[in-house]
């Protein structure tokens, strides 16, 4: 019963605090507006960056990154406090309900953002080679390309097999870790099915193009 309890603790607890959507948080406070109501619709970090510039984007991406790690260090703390021991790492299930909280957050209708950057937050925590390697790889695709979403995807896909390689490499046992990395990878593939589908059509956004700036120039 304990473990039953301190569990759906840190679920409720880490979706309370993935729900405080920081786009549309840092949108209101310092806009008086709602950036879902521009661009793509989605409360995130890529579309602030195109509808406010880089100053909020950069703000929005800290508040989104640093959810995640301290729903997991609230929550490791807890089961090392309360003795409680799971197979999988208590920073997983934590991780994904504030992540579950950053996609529908319940403070603003349900309507949040797409997860990458609470992905992140996670993966830095629970698995920091995998983070690296997924840095070292998709970071430079998304610069060249200037298109955000072909790196989360396609990190995405990989972040699973990635995460089974680095623990396999390690002498670690990777089922569990990597069943929950595909959790989050699923996630953030089904967000981004409109953007998979643009991506296909050739139509997909780049950062800095020249219909970006017009539409930042409109609303300065």
């Amino acid at each position: 019963m304990a473990n039953i309890a301190l569990l759906a603790a840190v679920v409720l607890g880490s979706y309370l605090l993935g729900s405080l959507n920081s786009a549309i948080i840092v949108s209101r406070l310092f806009k008086g507006d709602d950036v879902r109501r521009h661009g793509s619709g989605n409360a995130g970090m890529t579309n602030i960056l195109r509808t406010y510039g880089k100053g909020l984007a950069l703000l929005t991406a800290a508040g989104d990154f640093l959810k995640a790690p301290l729903a997991i260090v609230i929550s490791r703390w807890a089961a090392a406090y309360f003795g409680v021991y799971l197979p999988v790492d208590i920073g997983y299930i934590a991780g994904i309900a504030a992540m579950l909280g950053h996609l529908f957050p319940v403070y603003f209708g349900f309507k949040g953002g797409k997860g990458v950057m609470s992905a992140l937050g996670i993966i830095l925590c629970v698995n920091p080679l995998a983070f690296a390697v997924l840095a070292v790889i998709f970071l430079p695709l998304i610069l060249i390309t200037r298109i955000v979403s072909i790196g989360s995807v396609l990190g995405a896909f990989s972040y699973p097999f990635i995460t089974w390689a680095v623990l396999f490499f390690q002498g670690r046992e990777p089922l569990y870790d990597s069943l929950m990395a595909s959790v989050i990878s699923i996630l953030i593939i089904v967000m981004h099915k409109d953007n998979i589908k643009r991506l296909l059509n050739g139509t997909e956004n780049r950062f800095g193009s020249k219909k970006q700036k017009q539409e930042q120039e409109k609303r300065s």
